[in-house]
Order: C-alpha cells, then structure tokens, then sequence
C-alpha cells in the first residue's frame, strides 16, 4: 500500500518449499463458501461472497449452481497460485490446470489473470468496507480503549482471511494501476474512518466531564489524517508479518498496537 505515492515495500508472497508460503486465517484452496449458520444469539451469517458471481465476462448474468461451483474453483485456483508463486509468475495456464478444467471455460468467467485477481480483490474490500464503517468513537477512557482493542483484532481477521489478496496489493508495481487504485481509495476511506472516530473521541469530555487537554495551538487535530495513514501502515506491515509466519505473539502485539494508536491521539 502506498500514500501519496510513496510505496511501502513488500517482498513477494513465499514460493513452494520457502519459510512462511501460507498466510494465516484460511489457508488456500479452502472454499470461499459463507460461514455455517450461526447458533441462536450470535451473529447471522454472512451474505454470499461477491466473487462467486464471477469476473468481466460473467456481469450481467445470473449464474447457475454449476456456473457458481466453476467460479469458485477457478477462484480457489488462483489463490492457491498467487500464493505459492507470486503474481508476476502465475498464467492462465497454472490456474486452469490446478482447476482441472479448459482454457475455454476460464474465458467464459474471467477476462485474464488480472480480472481473476481484482474478483478476489471484491471479497477483500467488502470485507475492509464493514470495518472501516465499524470503526469506534474512541473516547478517552477505558471504555474507548476497549473498543479501539476489539477493532484492531478485527482488522487483524481480516487481513488473515485475504492475506494473499492483500499482500499482492501491496505490490503496486506488479499489479494493474487500476486494481491498486481500488485498493489505494480503501486505504483513505479506512484513514479518514480512523480520523473521526479517534478525534471525535478526543474532542469528547472525560468521564468526569472535564474537557480535553489541549496545547492550545490545534497541533494534533492538523495533522490527524497523516497519523491515520501512518498508524494504517503500521497494522498492514505487522498483520503482513502474521500472514507470512512471522513467529510474534498476536494478542500481545494487538495490545501494543491498540495502545499505540490510542496514544497517538489521546495524549496531551
């Protein structure tokens, strides 16, 4: 991902055989079916995945059970290849093998690799979308901390279940400039989403009903959409880390991270 142009580099996904090559959360070739339905008090479960309608070539029509188990596969293929070789590395011909179906049948759902990817993309933005919109009024007591530590392991399920999608898109240099730029739009909503919910909670009364400490010169509000941005970067490299197997303890790190972005903010 990248602000203002400024790329934050990322290495290519793992290859067969190299340390870390499956991300965390689902691995891939696990079906991108919705969840089983919930017991009785928990939540419903979700709608059907936006990709399994298909890519370029499959809008505009309504695809039937076999059409839907197709897409799927071929989705589950191309996980399973972006993962294990890269973007750059992966043709047509990897997806459609693994797939065990034709070159045909893959044009008939896809326009190519590129049109492949940005379908997953789809599940990976809705996804963002729900917590972007999730995000918490943090207030300055511990309350607002709780919320903010319960949205960041949301974050970090998230970024778990599209790893692969996600650290891809991170690579702008191998991906379409389009594609990146769906991502780039998610990057600044999700920025601007933090931005009010922590300053919103930085303008409120503490608990007592005292006001916010304040320097008197605005300082912090100026520049609370570049710390939004700088706080995001942070949890996609360390949820990058996570999915590549890097060996650091989640819940722990969630605490730092929460913690940092609360401090970020919230202190005078």
């Amino acid at each position: 991902m990248t602000s203002g142009g400024s790329q934050i580099p990322a290495s290519r996904p793992p290859g067969p055989g190299e340390a870390g090559g499956r991300p965390r959360g689902r691995a891939p070739g696990q079906p991108l079916a919705p969840a089983a339905p919930a017991p009785a008090g928990r939540e419903a479960p979700r709608p059907r995945p936006a990709s399994l309608g298909g890519g370029e070539p499959a809008q505009g029509r309504a695809l039937g059970r076999q059409g839907q188990k197709t897409v799927r596969r071929l989705l589950e293929a191309g996980l399973v290849e972006f993962d294990q070789r890269g973007f750059q590395a992966v043709r047509v011909d990897d997806v459609v093998r693994r797939a065990s179906t034709s070159h045909g049948t893959f044009y008939l759902y896809f326009s190519n690799k590129d049109d492949l990817f940005k379908t997953l993309l789809r599940d990976a933005l809705d996804d963002m979308k729900v917590i972007t919109d999730d995000f918490p009024v943090v207030t300055r007591n511990e309350s607002g901390r709780a919320a903010l530590r319960h949205w960041v392991h949301q974050f970090s399920d998230v970024y778990a279940a599209h790893a692969t999608v996600l650290r891809v898109l991170s690579q702008a240099d191998v991906i379409a400039e389009e594609v990146y730029g769906d991502g780039l739009q998610m990057l600044f909503r999700l920025a601007e989403a933090i931005t009010q919910g922590m300053t919103a909670g930085a303008g409120a009364a503490g608990p007592d009903g005292t006001p916010p400490p304040s320097d008197g010169t605005g300082a912090r509000s100026a520049h609370a959409e570049l710390t939004a941005v700088a706080i995001l970067m942070m949890l996609e490299r360390v949820n990058y880390l996570f999915s590549v197997e890097v060996r650091l303890p989640r819940e722990e790190m969630e605490d730092r991270l929460s913690a940092i972005m609360y401090a970020a903010f919230h202190l005078a």
